[in-house]
């Protein structure tokens, strides 16, 4: 970690959001993109994080990336609603749409929301956890429009995006539950991160452009591309197959069907389904109930070189409160990056060394 640049929080926050306004959003918008990548930074996700502003400010620039754009609603029936994001900033049509979404949960006890359209919307269980702050649980189903990196189970090719799952529950009074993961071996942001900092991956979790298997991860980065494969096999090449036909096609969206026209933007569909527990008459039961299991499934004894059982969301929280503490690390080809993204939009490097210290 020698090399690498520690910077607080909210220094990095600004850093972003002074090249995502450089780039021509508002305000509002650069707030928005900038605590978002931000947060996923502090819950440990660097691959959703600083690193993608990058991409994301060439995207822009190739004009697949539509600034300081709103959702369209294409549908509403209230427990139903279908909405365009118009490829604008994922951040803010993610945050647009479960703000629409949840208000039509808790007055209808029951929110089924289809999104497509929305550039990057990064990590999912950022929307699941404003979804809790409604006190609403939530389930989402995502599919990713870009050049496919995920291999089929069986197969030796990309032919499917992360396609990430992503279930949110409130605990009254304490952490919630949000499980958010890629049904792919690791996200793809993951191997990118590896190809930065020089390191390889696990055996067993990628494929080269010949697909056999390899550890280095140039092959998810850089052509002759690989493929990442997915998690559990059959079980998550046939989760990933879901939520491209939920998150792309019921939503509204599109699906990939083909390879990527080499352009950077990355486009999401997804397909949400919000509930009240309490408008369903079950809130204290699911609350009574969680408590009782939660307690019993953290109550296993450890395994070897385990400290504690952990619940889903644990890990991020712990994450957030050390690098609160201790500042975020970021690695130098991924700094260096995000400083050539601030040229492209007219920030000296000079402005943005200032602004990071």
């Amino acid at each position: 970690m020698a090399d690498y640049r520690t910077i607080n929080a909210a220094s990095l926050t600004e850093v972003v959001r002074a090249i995502v306004k450089a780039g021509g959003s508002t305000d509002r918008e650069a707030e928005l993109v900038s605590t978002n990548l931000v947060e996923a930074n502090l819950k440990g996700h660097d691959s959703h994080g600083v690193g993608m502003i990058p991409r994301y400010i060439e995207s822009v620039k190739e004009g697949g990336l539509t600034l300081n754009g709103h959702v369209s609603v294409v549908m509403d029936a209230g427990v139903m609603l279908t909405l365009d994001g118009n490829q604008g900033y994922g951040q803010v049509m993610g945050y647009e749409a479960m703000e629409l979404a949840a208000e039509r949960a808790k007055r209808n006890g029951v929110c089924v929301m289809g999104l497509s359209n929305a550039h990057h919307i990064g990590r999912i269980g950022h929307w699941a956890e404003q979804c809790i702050g409604h006190g609403l649980v939530s389930i989402h189903f995502v599919n990713v429009i870009s050049r496919p990196i995920v291999a089929p189970w069986g197969g030796g090719d990309g032919r499917h995006g992360t396609n990430p799952f992503c279930v949110g529950i409130p605990r009254p009074g304490k952490d919630p539950i949000v499980l958010d993961f890629a049904t792919s071996k690791i996200a793809q942001g993951k191997t990118r991160v590896a190809h930065n900092k020089g390191v390889e991956l696990a055996p067993g979790t990628i494929i080269d452009s010949e697909g056999k298997p390899t550890t280095n991860p140039r092959y998810t980065v850089v052509p002759p591309y690989g493929a990442i494969l997915p998690f559990g096999e059959h079980k998550g090449s046939g989760m990933a197959l879901i939520c491209e036909l939920l998150g792309g096609a019921l939503s509204g969206g599109v699906t990939a069907k083909g390879p990527a026209d080499g352009r950077r933007q990355v486009i999401n569909g997804m397909f949400s389904i919000l509930v009240d527990p309490n408008k369903m008459g079950t809130g204290e039961n699911l609350a009574k109930e969680m408590e009782g299991y939660v307690a019993w499934h953290i109550g296993s004894p450890p395994a070897p070189g385990v400290d504690h059982v952990q619940i889903a969301g644990e890990p991020e929280r712990a994450w957030k409160k050390q690098r609160l503490a201790e500042g975020v690390p970021v690695d130098p080809t991924t700094w260096e990056e995000i400083i050539a993204a601030g040229a492209k939009v007219g920030l000296e490097k000079a402005a943005i060394e200032k602004i990071a210290a």
